[in-house]
């Protein structure tokens, strides 16, 4: 048997909730990652003193019970994983895994046994369900009842609100009385947070973009209290997955960001991230309640108890030290520290890092590298000196952040290429994306040709019923195609439109009656968001009837050419011209014999640019227009 052992798609349940992930057995710890939040648990082998192997819902499960008191739960296992794992576990871990079964006969009356941190009801010796006691929120107690009311997660589709245990009157001479016994047990256990004590130090009126408002902010020694005249909010540091320090783009400002999971709740919006902001001018000195011996027991040298510096270096530093997560800074070096985007019509602020992307802040998006299926550089909507950055994750979900400057295209790029992301488009004009990095004629050309490749699912412009006949691919604004040039001078056939614009013609006014009210440029933003949301089947069906077109546009110009259509109409054309300059030679001339017969008297009312361009006149007609040259120059 090997070193370790790896299963993949195991799930682990979370306030009734299963997370998919990763679980790996190894000789010296039991390590899980989660595929949603990339969170990791670790258990090292020592600590290791239970575990069950369980028929549950998805297959087969395992408990894991730890000497700190904690039970971690992992389902999704094989039938016949059972013998490997047992083995493994008795080798290196020299703990036995045990089969558990469930009691499934649905009595609602049992035993209640406190484990730990588990509540266990039990009918007839077999657990018939577990409450892990971290869960609840709230105990309150009744009359020979006792009511369990739990913290909720988002991700379930059915949440668990509450728990009501009968606890019938006891029949001993037991001077405590089972209802408060009962609740005493579980509150020992419970994530009840209840402020006891002074707080470790309080940051007064902290401007918060989300939630938005001014908070002061009590640090405690296991959670936060944030304070705002409307809400409050007590968050767990054990809630706290990262911390961000980013700089503002005008180098004035900082952001300190708190990554939560679960979020905060105000009504029914949820708050995944906390986002301060700080002036970099804003300084403070900070004294902490504790005792110096206190602080360097706790701290060990990570804080003082007397500090002074700038206010987000201050709030940054407590978190710091509190949370136990590192603070991770912008990395994104060869570039600006940030790159100005849109993202859902909210502008804000895209910070490329060592690890992932974060865009600040309406709203809040953080994905990391490792969740990134793969980008997309994708011309802007609008014009042509900004394009869209568009990211696909491995869950199925798609972010497009729009509205960037071409000039930061070649350094998004070579960071995207460097981190080994997989670049979608990659294959269109490879060669010219090295030279665009080179100079900024090589990049605009660059970007241009780029463009024009993926021109044929994104419209260009504000969507017109006069624009239904052009082809989506023409990417340079009033620069015409020799093509439709030539069909405009020659009557010749019409040229066929894309699959993008075939489609539009079709979904306009279903577009239309779905958003009413919607105006045109609303229509082609719409329009562009649901064509690249069609599937691959759904579009090959417009790309058959743009490739027939085609095909029938050029038999058709073809047989126009043949017939000699093009040459007629260009001779005609050129029989216009040279008429139309025999006229204005003839009407020049004609002016000027009737300037003649006037005299000289009305020469100051002419203009320069008629004087010299004037070609009937005699010698002593040009002496005298050299010398009103001379006046009008003067003049």
């Amino acid at each position: 048997m090997g070193d370790t052992l790896e299963f993949s798609d195991i799930y682990q349940e979370v306030k009734g909730s299963w997370n998919d992930g990763r679980l790996r057995f190894s000789k010296q710890n039991v390590v899980y990652k989660s595929s949603k939040t990339g969170k990791v648990d670790s258990i090292q082998a020592g600590e290791l003193t239970l575990a069950q192997w369980r028929r549950v819902c998805l297959g087969h499960g395992i408990k894991l019970g730890t000497s700190s008191g904690h039970v971690y739960k992992y389902d999704g296992f094989r039938d016949t994983d059972f013998e490997k794992i047992s083995e493994f576990f008795k080798a290196n871990y020299k703990v036995e895994l045990t089969e558990k079964d469930m009691c499934v006969k649905g009595w609602n009356w049992g035993t209640a046994k406190f484990s730990g941190p588990l509540l266990s009801f039990e009918v007839n010796d077999s657990t018939a369900f577990e409450v892990p006691l971290s869960n609840v929120s709230q105990c309150a107690t009744g009359k020979n009842e006792v009511t369990l009311e739990f913290h909720q997660n988002d991700d379930t589709e059915v949440s668990l609100m509450e728990v009501r245990f009968y606890v019938p009157p006891s029949q001993s001479d037991e001077r405590q009385d089972p209802v408060e016994a009962f609740a005493e047990n579980v509150l020992s256990k419970a994530d009840v947070i209840q402020a006891t004590g002074d707080a470790v130090c309080i940051f007064k009126e902290l401007q918060c973009l989300t939630p938005r408002g001014r908070y002061d902010i009590r640090i405690y020694p296991t959670f936060l209290h944030l304070h705002g005249k409307t809400f409050d909010y007590k968050i767990p540091y054990t809630t706290v997955l990262r911390l961000f320090l980013l700089p503002h783009k005008d180098q004035r400002q900082m952001f300190f960001v708190i990554s939560l999971d679960p979020p905060i709740k105000q009504g029914q919006t949820r708050y995944h991230f906390l986002i301060l902001l700080f002036s970099k001018e804003e300084d403070l000195t900070l004294t902490l309640n504790m005792s110096e011996e206190d602080v360097e027991r706790r701290f060990e040298g990570k804080l003082s108890k007397n500090m002074s510096g700038s206010l987000y270096e201050m709030v940054s530093r407590v978190m710091k030290a509190l949370v136990n997560q590192p603070s991770r800074q912008n990395t994104f070096s060869h570039i600006p520290q940030c790159i100005t985007c849109s993202y859902k019509a909210s502008s804000g602020l895209l910070y490329p890092l060592e690890r992932g992307f974060i865009y600040v802040h309406k709203p809040p998006v953080h994905l990391r590298f490792e969740e990134i299926s793969c980008v997309n550089f994708a011309r802007g909507t609008t014009t042509t000196r900004s394009f869209d950055f568009e990211i696909e994750t491995k869950q199925g979900n798609q972010y497009t952040f729009s509205s960037i400057e071409r000039e930061e295209y070649g350094k998004l790029f070579d960071f995207v290429n460097a981190k080994k992301l997989n670049i979608k488009n990659r294959g269109f004009k490879e060669g010219k994306i090295d030279e665009y990095s080179d100079s900024d004629d090589d990049q605009h050309d660059a970007y241009l040709e780029r463009m024009k490749a993926e021109g044929k699912i994104r419209e260009e412009g504000n969507d017109s019923e006069e624009s239904d006949g052009e082809s989506d691919e023409s990417f340079n604004p009033g620069e015409e195609d020799d093509d439709i040039k030539k069909q405009k001078e020659t009557g010749g056939p019409k040229r066929p439109m894309s699959a993008y614009m075939l489609w539009l013609n079709s979904s306009r006014e279903r577009i239309k009656s779905e958003n009413p009210g919607i105006s045109i440029t609303e229509i082609s933003k719409k329009a562009g968001e649901m064509w690249r949301q069609l599937g691959k089947d759904e579009k090959e069906e417009w790309d058959t009837k743009a490739g027939e077109a085609k095909r029938n546009y050029e038999k058709a110009k073809q047989e126009f050419k043949e017939s000699g259509g093009g040459a007629t109409s260009s001779s005609k054309k050129e029989s216009r011209k040279s008429g139309g300059k025999k006229e204005e030679k003839k009407r020049k001339s004609a002016s000027a014999d009737k300037d003649r017969e006037r005299g000289g008297g009305n020469d100051s009312f002419k203009s320069k640019e008629f004087i010299e361009t004037s070609e009937s006149s005699s010698d002593s007609d040009h002496k005298s227009k050299s010398k009103r040259k001379k006046v009008i120059v003067d003049k």
